[in-house]
C-alpha cells in the first residue's frame, strides 16, 4: 500500500463500531494497517474485533454508551495503554428516535442529543487532551485525525427528526471548532455526511448494485473515505464538510449570502424592512427552506450539482 495511505502502527477509535457504518469504518481502517479500538454497547464489538483478528489484524473492544463522559477518557486510555498511542478518532455512535415536533417528548429530544452530540464531544474532549499533552511532549505537532458523522439533515432539516437534525447541526460546529482549536497541535478535523443502507436506515434506501457489483449505498463505500481521511495523504485537509454516498464524494462549501437589505439611513424602520425583503421572497412556498435551492443530486452523468 502506499506509503502516504497506510495506517500502519497508528491505533483508531471507532464509536458505534459493532454494525453499519462503524463496522465499516472500523473494518477499513484494520485493512490499511491500523490497531483498532472497537467501542458499542453490547457483544457485537466483540464479533467486530474477532473478523478483524480473522484477517490479521489488532483490535480490542470497549463497551459502554459515548454519552457517558467518562467513557471518553476510558476509549483513549484503551488505546494508549493497549498499542501506545492514539491517532485516530472516528465518532460514529448514534441513536434514533423519530417523531415530529409536535410528537417530540423530552426523553426523544435527551436521548438523541446526548449519544450523537454529547457522544462526539466526550469522546472527541478526551483525544484532544490526550494529543495537546503528547504535542508539549514532543515540542511540536503530532499525528491526529478526528473524522465525525453528520448528516445532510443539519443543512436541509427533517420534518420527522427535528432531535437528529439538531444534533448533527452541532456536530457540524462541534467539528469546526476542533480543527481550528487543535490546528497549532498537528490535529486535522473534519465532518463526514454519509448515506448507507444500515439496520437503522433499512426502510429509507431502495436496494441496487453498481459496476463491480457493490450495493450502491453499501456501508463499505463510506469506510473507503473514512481510511482515506484517517491517512497521511489527507494532511492538507481539515475542517471540512464532506458528503458521501455511492460513486461520489461531496465537498461542501461554506453557507453563502443570497441576498443582503440594507437600510437606506443606517436604521431600519419596519416598513422599509416590507419593502424590500418580501417582494424577494413572492413566488416562493413559504413553506419551502432553503433546501429547494440548495439540494445536492446527480444527474445522469454522474456529474454532482446544486440546485432544482
Amino acid at each position: 500500500m502506499n506509503e502516504d495511505l497506510s495506517l500502519a502502527g497508528r491505533t483508531a477509535l471507532v464509536t458505534g463500531a459493532g454494525a453499519g457504518l462503524g463496522r465499516a469504518e472500523a473494518l477499513a481502517l484494520a485493512a490499511q494497517g491500523a490497531n483498532i479500538v472497537v467501542n458499542d454497547m453490547g457483544p457485537a464489538a466483540e464479533e467486530v474485533v474477532a473478523e478483524i483478528k480473522a484477517g490479521g489484524g489488532q483490535a480490542i473492544a470497549v463497551t459502554g454508551d459515548v454519552g457517558d463522559w467518562s467513557l471518553g477518557e476510558t476509549l483513549v486510555s484503551a488505546a494508549v495503554d493497549s498499542f501506545g498511542s492514539l491517532d485516530i478518532v472516528v465518532n460514529n455512535a448514534g441513536v434514533l428516535r423519530d417523531k415530529m415536533i409536535f410528537n417530540l417528548t423530552e426523553s426523544d429530544w435527551d436521548d438523541v442529543i446526548r449519544v450523537h452530540l454529547k457522544g462526539h464531544a466526550s469522546v472527541s474532549r478526551a483525544a484532544a487532551v490526550y494529543w495537546r499533552s503528547a504535542s508539549k511532549a514532543a515540542g511540536g505537532p503530532v499525528y491526529g485525525r478526528v473524522i465525525n458523522t453528520s448528516s445532510e439533515a443539519f443543512l436541509f432539516g427533517s420534518a420527522g427528526q427535528p432531535n437528529y437534525s439538531a444534533a448533527k447541526a452541532g456536530i457540524v460546529a462541534l467539528t469546526l471548532s476542533t480543527a481550528q482549536g487543535l490546528a497549532r497541535y498537528g490535529v486535522k478535523a473534519n465532518a463526514i455526511c454519509p448515506r448507507a443502507r444500515t439496520a437503522m436506515t433499512a426502510d429509507s434506501f431502495a436496494e441496487g448494485t453498481a459496476p463491480g457489483g457493490l450495493d450502491v449505498m453499501a456501508p463499505e463505500r463510506v469506510g473507503t473515505f473514512v481510511g482515506y481521511l484517517a491517512s497521511p495523504a489527507s494532511e492538507g485537509i481539515s475542517g471540512q464538510v464532506f458528503v458521501v454516498y455511492g460513486d461520489m464524494v461531496a465537498l461542501m462549501a461554506a453557507p453563502t449570502v443570497e441576498k443582503k437589505f440594507t437600510a437606506a439611513d443606517g436604521i431600519f424602520s419596519v416598513e422599509e424592512i416590507s419593502s424590500q425583503i418580501t417582494p424577494h421572497f413572492e413566488g416562493r412556498d413559504p413553506y419551502q427552506t432553503y433546501a429547494a435551492y440548495s439540494v445536492a443530486s446527480l444527474d445522469d452523468t454522474g456529474t454532482t450539482k446544486f440546485g432544482g
